[in-house]
């Protein structure tokens, strides 16, 4: 079996949303979209990864498959649940209404339609695949009520009056939309309410509802959000709600956040750790794959915490304390890569190996342009919002992925890249410390 430390990468080919965060009898079990035959989007499976510790991950091959008429041309995002010990996964079944005749992996346009599949374990390391399949939520035809093609991603959690689940899908006037139903039995789903809000894109994949230190956290991705030029104008985003879970009304702000100013980060999905922590992941994008073999890898388990009103994301503390081997130069690091700290003044930066984080104007900013090609449409350039106090950073290096933490997770930068160097310099005297994971 592949393994991976700290990061999940794709074990060959491709992968990309992270799917089925959950822990489960004594594990952490994390799912993730795949294309298992070439390191791109293809007709999408589920892989599986499994950690005692967020820290080690081996990949167990694949979980889900298509195998129904619902699912016939792929398992798209879903969540995890517990009940009465077995778990309980939740999924977008997809089947094409026209293929692509050139590759049958792929269909023409958005001639296809979605429907909402779940399928159950007894242990969360088989799932029979054609006998405990079901659909709980057939295509929706009605385009006042949701988006045929582009309804999907449910997130199911446990409230005080039975299991909730919310979808993202798209309006009749061009704005981003969620549903919300709700079950006693996790099988069969009532429709209770939905909420929309224009400014926020035009369909909202991947949506994540929880709560942390007594505030209501909206997360999700809006397609079409930034509209600035670049490739990549879909981005994940969080904020504070109001949210009634009786009649599942929410109110949703103006103001927002984006999860990772380093805008590489989509599809992030929570759970509840083994001491209750709120913890994410994300799937970070990448161009390109890594010598042409393995394409998609995921952040770091990060601690969600809300403090008046604003979201912090932390390192897991199992992640933090595993970096703790000091050692003299980045080729002494493993897999894992490494970790520095550092405080930057005014005007002054850190190049690690071509990658430049430096400060101005109130800001930390971040320049890949040197660790990622000349690649039109794709950002180079990064800034958190201006800072109020304090501009400490801790870095962690992995060979294709830098995670900048801000003021211990104010504000975070994420940028995948690529033929890093191995030289840092800093243009102080003294020297930074590194350390790697044991």
């Amino acid at each position: 079996m592949t393994k991976n430390m700290i990061h999940i990468k794709a074990p060959g080919n491709w992968i990309n949303d992270p799917n089925g965060f959950i822990y489960y009898k004594g594990k952490y079990h994390i799912f993730y979209q795949c294309f298992p035959y070439e390191p791109r989007w293809g007709r999408i499976h589920w892989g599986h990864a499994v950690s005692d510790d967020l820290i080690c991950w081996e990949h167990q091959g694949i979980a889900l498959f298509p195998t129904k008429p619902g699912d016939r041309d792929g398992c798209f995002s879903g969540s995890g649940v517990e009940h009465n010990g077995n778990m309980y996964l939740f999924y977008t079944g997809v089947k094409y209404l026209e293929e692509n005749p050139e590759d049958i992996n792929l269909c023409l346009g958005d001639e296809f339609v979605s429907s909402q599949m779940m399928i159950t374990s007894e242990d969360g390391f088989h799932f029979d695949n054609v006998r405990n399949k079901r659909m709980i939520i057939s295509p929706f035809e009605d385009p006042q009520v949701a988006h045929k093609a582009h309804t999907r991603d449910p997130k199911v959690w446990k409230g005080e009056n039975g299991w909730n689940l919310v979808l993202g899908t798209g309006g009749p006037e061009g704005d981003g939309k969620l549903l919300f139903y709700r079950s006693d039995d996790l099988h069969h789903w009532s429709y209770v309410n939905s909420v929309s809000k224009a400014g926020f894109g035009w369909m909202w994949e991947c949506p994540d509802y929880f709560e942390v230190n007594g505030q209501k956290v909206l997360a999700f991705s809006p397609i079409g959000f930034l509209k600035d030029g670049y490739e990549e104008e879909s981005q994940a985003i969080c904020m504070t709600v109001g949210f009634d879970e009786d009649s599942c009304t929410m109110k949703i702000p103006d103001h927002y956040q984006f999860m990772d100013y380093g805008l590489d980060l989509y599809a992030a999905q929570s759970t509840v750790d083994e001491e209750g922590r709120r913890i994410t992941v994300a799937w970070a994008r990448m161009p390109e794959a890594v010598d042409g073999k393995w394409n998609g890898l995921f952040c770091m388990p990060r601690v969600v915490e809300a403090e008046e009103g604003h979201i912090f994301f932390r390192p897991h503390p199992n992640v933090k304390k595993a970096y703790c081997r000091q050692i003299e130069t980045p080729s002494e690091s493993g897999e894992a890569g490494y970790r520095l700290s550092i405080e930057l003044e005014e005007g002054e930066e850190i190049n690690i190996g071509g990658y430049r984080i430096f400060r101005r104007a109130g800001k930390i900013c971040t320049d890949r342009s040197m660790v990622s090609g000349k690649r039109e449409g794709r950002r180079m350039h990064f800034s958190t919002p201006e800072l109020k106090k304090g501009y400490h950073m801790d870095v962690y290096v992995d060979p294709n992925l830098i995670e900048v933490f801000v003021n211990d997770g104010e504000f975070v930068i994420t940028n995948t890249v690529y033929d890093l160097g191995s030289g840092i310099c800093t243009g102080k005297e003294e020297k930074v410390l590194l350390y790697t994971v044991e």
